[in-house]
């Protein structure tokens, strides 16, 4: 099944609960809804650092740890001209 690393995770985690507050997720069938109301439980339940007081430090170093390893990494998006 799907793997993700204590980073990817919290980040995924804080998208999936920013879009469901924000109700900005376009849903063409309730069973997407569904489906990532459970995914967003499944992290938070994994995880206790949303809990903390350092959180917004916490995320936002997350976040550029994952920006920071994939600059260097080559990218797969075919319109940038390079692959993994």
């Amino acid at each position: 099944m799907l793997e993700l690393d204590r980073d990817h995770a919290l980040v995924l985690f804080e998208w999936l609960a920013r879009s469901d507050d924000e109700g900005s997720l376009p849903f063409v069938h309730r069973a997407e809804q569904v489906v990532l109301c459970q995914l967003e439980g499944q992290l938070e339940g994994s995880m206790s650092v949303q809990f903390s007081a350092e959180y917004n430090r916490i995320v936002t170093e997350a976040r550029d740890r994952i920006v920071a390893a994939n600059e260097e990494a080559p990218s797969s998006d075919p319109s940038d001209g390079h692959t993994k």
